[in-house]
């Protein structure tokens, strides 16, 4: 029997063209067993997880929140100890408007290891695209 190992990896999707999330970040998507994610990240990520990945939808938009930040918090923990390496698939940076801080220290609390991966900001990437210097 294999052993598990918990480990909650936040990753940052990048301003919303999947084509640009880091290579480390689709990497952590290809070995995930379950990945957590966001309104604002590009579904199409979602396609290099492994077939038997379970995906959930945890995305807020104004108005419309499926968990509160407590259960996503929860579900973090229960997925990581059931399944060992989750993914929190969020758009942009993970600590640029996000509660990546805040989920981290929720799988400590409980020992699981974490990573983060940083995304490429909106803030960096829109002025970049359109040539503003």
């Amino acid at each position: 029997m294999q052993t598990l190992h918990p480990k909650v990896t936040l990753v940052g999707a990048g301003p919303g063209d999947p084509d640009l999330i880091t290579v480390k970040g689709l990497k952590a998507i290809q070995q995930a067993r379950v990945i957590l994610y966001d309104a604002l990240s590009n579904n199409e990520l979602l396609d290099h997880a492994p077939q038997n990945c379970l995906k959930r939808f945890v995305g807020k938009r104004a108005g419309m929140h499926v968990y509160t930040q407590a259960e996503i918090n929860r579900m973090i923990v229960k997925y990581a100890l059931t399944y060992g390496s989750v993914v929190r698939l969020k758009g942009g940076d993970s600590f640029v408007f996000g509660r990546g801080q805040e989920e981290i220290a929720a799988a400590q609390q409980y020992g699981i290891d974490t990573e983060v991966i940083p995304g490429i900001s909106s803030a960096i990437s829109v002025p970049g695209v359109n040539k503003i210097p």
